[in-house]
């Protein structure tokens, strides 16, 4: 994988979108004003057709990616050109929490070299909290963060091992499983990151989690990504989240 070897001190917000032409304004002005002013670069990775949301981007400051479909290559397509010391993958549908940057520079500070935040679904449902709450308690038992958490690592720990694998689905699970294996040192912060709820709108919450638990059970039991991916398509009928 090509990368981009002129490093700065700043953190770089990867965002994997699928049409989202409708919301990236107001994802980015949302990033603006959670920045502080810090140094933060913002870089937009396009695998939808046409690459129509980037056309939709006002903030010229804004790093433009067109990549080919798949959350694993838009987010290896935006790390190619990132000049952050720290890389942030931020789906589209999620929120920081307010000092969320000024969180994940503290963690890397404090000696750690990736990590995410807990998960908050935002919506009233009971069933929906119940959902978020079993998340946090896989998270926390298992070290590994989804990447609907804010995945971040260090850029020269990203690049140490190959970035995402190239695989259909499950790559936010493959990468950090690499990174808790390895022994490197990983912080599950206690701010709290807000997601969307269209996925389970969508779907139905019964399916939506079922599917979910589903996909992640035969991915531990060996299954290929491939195979799971025949079963499960966002792309099909969703924007990327």
């Amino acid at each position: 994988m090509e990368q981009n070897t002129t490093i700065g001190k700043h953190i770089s917000v990867i965002i994997p979108v699928y049409n989202e032409a409708e919301n990236i304004s107001a994802i980015i002005r949302r990033l603006r004003v959670i920045s502080y002013a810090a140094p933060v670069e913002i870089i937009i990775s396009d695998g939808g057709p046409g690459h129509k949301t980037l056309s939709a981007i006002e903030d010229k400051g804004v790093i433009a990616v067109k990549s080919a479909p798949g959350r694993g290559p838009q987010m290896n397509a935006g790390a190619a050109v990132a000049q952050g010391d720290i890389l942030l993958f931020l789906h589209a549908d999620t929120q920081l929490p307010n000092d969320g940057l000024l969180a994940v520079r503290d963690a890397i500070n404090r000696g750690a070299k990736a990590g995410g935040f807990r998960l908050s679904i935002d919506s009233p449902k009971a069933s929906l909290k119940m959902v978020a709450w079993f998340a946090n308690l896989r998270t926390r038992f298992e070290q590994v963060p989804y990447g609907d958490q804010a995945q971040f690592v260090r850029t020269d720990i990203f690049h140490k091992l190959g970035g995402f694998a190239d695989i259909p689905i499950m790559e936010d699970v493959e990468l950090f499983r690499r990174i808790r294996d390895g022994g490197l040192p990983m912080l599950i912060l206690p701010g709290t990151v807000k997601t969307s709820p269209r996925r389970w709108d969508n779907e139905g919450v019964l399916r939506r989690t079922l599917t979910n638990w589903w996909l992640r059970i035969r991915y531990r039991l060996g299954a290929s990504p491939s195979d799971l991916a025949r079963h499960y398509r966002p792309h099909d009928h969703e924007s990327d989240s």
